[in-house]
This record gives C-alpha cells, sequence and structure tokens, in this order.
C-alpha cells in the first residue's frame, strides 16, 4: 500500500498567521524590500530575525514593528563579511536553536561600473554584493533545518537574472548565479525538508532604486513599460516571500518568481537609437 497521503498537505490553522512561531531571519531587512518583508512576516506571527547594516534603518523598522504588536530583533551586521555572518548565526541560534525561515535579500546594483571599465576589484563588489552572503549565510543556517527536517529558504535577487541585462552584464551574472544555486540547492535538500525558492523583482520603488523622480510627465506609459499596468512596491515583494516562506507553498521548491508587473514576459528592454543605449522605460514609442 502507498504510503502516499492527502495529510502530506500540511494543514493551514490561521490563515491570518501563517508564519506564527517561526524563526525567520531577514537579511538586509532594515527598509525597501526586507523591511516590507520583516514586517509582513511579523504581521503573521513570525519572530523576525532582521540583519542589518545601517543601524538607523533597524531602528526605526523594529520600532514600527513593534507598534504593531510582532515581534523582532535587529543585529546590525554587515553579511558580504564571514565573520559578520558568523556572529548574526551564533545570535540568532543561541536565542532560538534552529530557524524556520531564511530570507537572503541583500544586494545591490551599485558601484554601476559599465564593463568595459570595469576592473576585478568592481567584479569582486558585485560578487560580495549579490552573491557571496547568499552562500555564506545560506551555509551558516541550513544545518538547523536539515536537522529539524524542515524549512524554507527565500532568496531575493533580481530578473536581470533571468534574462539579458545589457547595462551591466558582471551584476547580471550574479543574479543569474544567485538564481541558479536557489534551484540547484533545492533539488539537493528537498529530500531533507527544505525548500529552497528565489524572487526577481523589477520596476519596484524603494530607496535603492526610484522610478519615479524624473518620469512625473510620463504617467500614460506605465501601460507599456509594465504589463500589469503600474509601479511596483515592496509589499508586492513582501507578500509573495510569505507565500514562499509558508506552508502555502508546501509543493514548491526550486523555482524562481519574476514579481515584475509581468516585464520578463513582456520583453523588458528596448534599444533607443536616439539615447544611443538600452532603455527599459522609453518616453517615446
Amino acid at each position: 500500500m502507498s504510503a502516499q497521503r492527502p495529510s502530506d498537505v500540511a494543514p493551514i490553522d490561521d490563515w491570518s498567521r501563517l508564519l506564527d512561531g517561526k524563526v525567520a531571519v531577514v537579511t538586509g531587512g532594515g527598509d525597501g524590500i526586507g523591511g516590507a518583508i520583516s514586517a509582513l512576516f511579523a504581521q503573521h506571527g513570525a519572530l523576525v530575525e532582521m540583519a542589518e547594516v545601517d543601524a538607523g534603518r533597524a531602528e526605526r523598522t523594529r520600532r514600527a514593528i513593534e507598534e504593531e504588536g510582532g515581534t523582532v530583533r535587529a543585529h546590525i551586521v554587515d553579511v558580504t563579511d564571514p565573520t559578520g555572518v558568523d556572529r548574526l548565526a551564533a545570535k540568532v541560534l543561541d536565542a532560538h536553536g534552529h530557524i524556520d525561515v531564511l530570507v537572503n535579500n541583500v544586494g545591490d546594483y551599485r558601484p554601476l561600473v559599465r564593463f568595459e571599465v570595469s576592473t576585478p576589484e568592481s567584479w569582486d563588489a558585485m560578487y560580495r554584493v549579490n552573491l557571496f552572503h547568499v552562500l555564506a549565510v545560506t551555509r551558516a543556517f541550513i544545518g538547523t533545518m536539515t536537522a529539524r527536517g524542515s524549512g524554507s529558504i527565500v532568496n531575493i535577487h533580481s530578473v536581470e537574472g533571468l534574462r539579458g541585462y545589457p547595462g551591466e552584464p558582471v551584476y547580471a551574472a550574479m543574479k543569474a548565479a544567485a538564481a541558479h544555486f536557489t534551484t540547484s540547492l533545492a533539488v539537493a535538500v528537498g529530500r531533507s525538508g527544505i525548500r529552497v525558492n528565489g524572487i526577481g523583482p523589477d520596476l519596484t520603488q524603494s530607496p535603492q532604486v526610484d522610478y519615479l523622480t524624473g518620469f512625473e510627465d510620463h504617467e500614460e506609459l506605465w501601460p507599456s513599460w509594465a504589463p500589469v499596468g503600474r509601479l511596483g512596491w515592496p509589499e508586492d515583494q513582501a507578500r509573495v516571500a510569505l507565500f514562499l516562506a509558508s506552508d502555502l507553498s508546501g509543493y514548491i521548491t526550486g523555482h524562481n518568481i519574476p514579481v515584475d508587473g509581468g516585464t520578463k514576459a513582456g520583453g523588458g528592454w528596448f534599444y533607443s537609437p536616439a539615447a544611443g543605449r538600452f532603455v527599459n522605460r522609453p518616453t517615446t514609442l
């Protein structure tokens, strides 16, 4: 007789508390997409362990979450530094003994250096902020997930890792590596009860990328820039992260979801002869 049962699907006891009691580590969790993820996870009952390099951002988000009744601790740490990662893991595991959810959210396209004038130093900068920390933080925590036979890892990378990105191929390569690491790790650890998925954001307003300033006179073109017809916001990304972190996605692993308003499906980049470069929001059609 088969051991497969419908009861293998984890029950949802409270749809408004999808992460109730879960320990969730969110890197870069003090602002932007990471801040929205920290806040939404706490709203759904997670015990949020927020890693943030900027003390001011960390304190602001910590205070906002606690004012809403959430549980959060802020760790001021640079996750591109192996020593910082070790310190973060030690503090979290000393407090809880394990984690249930890991969101690797740190990443940056800056300093933007065109490939023709790039250097080994600029390549290394892209590597450390967009890929190294994903490997380092994941390795630091995955052992506790394996030991418990459960866990969810969500890697936030970029839609530019899922399509050709002419603006900065090195950045795109690091994001593509993060996406493929996601898929490969999922296959490796799935039988240990760990799911691994990724999110590729695009056109999402954040402190790092301002999609509004300078385009105030082109509101009518949003339907051309994004098939859904609007700008994305950090909460759009956070909702998908919540889905992937929770048992709602219990049968999903190894996938990278573009949360981009449809830009990947719609093409995304256009070459402008007038500008002499690729653009993702042409002001004339």
